[in-house]
């Protein structure tokens, strides 16, 4: 899910963190150079609209995925109307017809988020197996936003500290599968919106923190930063 999103901004944040570093030297973040907050905000909207397009209908689920769409629609014409690329804005609107079109298939309200379940399954497997073989989807993903490609990975200590602060975005798709995964057995359609919403934005933020503290106390005390990799 919000791997994705991260990809998908990767491009667009280098020149705003850039410069909101140098108006702030002190402050800059995963947070700052990622943006992630924004897409996890974006991302929740459309499965509140399922939900509630799916009550305020009579459990109609043709109308439930109706609301998530045109909810959708705005949103990508906010999001092109913002900056986007447009395949980032074609992708995100293509998730949520597809997300849309599951539960019009199999009459399941809740089959909604199954397409989230899976994309959580995979992410969770994704950044695991990148920390594995010593390929950190986190150094991947920031140090394409900061232009240095492949250098950061020449750097051992910016290696390990990748790779350690990795650990907390596999943890956040295992929270979201143990939570989920329940609900979505069940059929607790509300309940799964709900938590959606709780486990989006919140659980978001709290992991860009926690992978950047950990990030920050794997480095060495004098090495020179995020941004400057130590390349024999």
């Amino acid at each position: 899910m919000f791997a994705g999103a991260v990809f998908r901004q990767a491009g667009g944040v280098t020149e705003r963190s850039t410069a909101e570093q140098a108006a702030n030297p002190g402050e800059e973040s995963l947070a700052s150079l990622l943006g992630g907050r924004r897409a996890a905000i974006d991302a929740t909207l459309p499965p509140v609209a399922f939900v509630a397009g799916w009550l305020a209908f009579g459990d109609s689920v043709l109308l439930g995925a109706i609301s998530a769409v045109l909810v959708g629609a705005v949103l990508a014409v906010v999001r092109q109307r913002r900056g986007d690329k447009p395949r980032a804005v074609l992708l995100g609107m293509l998730g949520v017809v597809l997300a849309a079109l599951v539960p019009l298939y199999t009459g399941r309200a809740s089959d909604f988020f199954l397409l989230q379940l899976i994309a959580n399954a995979g992410s969770a497997l994704a950044w695991a197996v990148s920390i594995v073989i010593r390929w950190p989807l986190l150094g991947v993903v920031v140090g394409t936003a900061l232009g240095q490609r492949t250098r950061w990975r020449k750097d051992p200590a910016l290696l390990r500290a990748y790779s350690l602060a990795s650990w907390s975005w596999v943890m956040q798709y295992v929270i979201r599968l143990a939570v989920f995964i329940p609900l979505w057995w069940i059929d607790a359609t509300v309940a799964l919106g709900t938590t959606r919403a709780a486990l989006t934005y919140p659980l978001v933020a709290l992991n860009l923190a926690v992978s950047w503290w950990i990030f920050r106390k794997a480095l060495p005390a004098d090495h020179p930063g995020i941004r400057h990799p130590r390349v024999p």
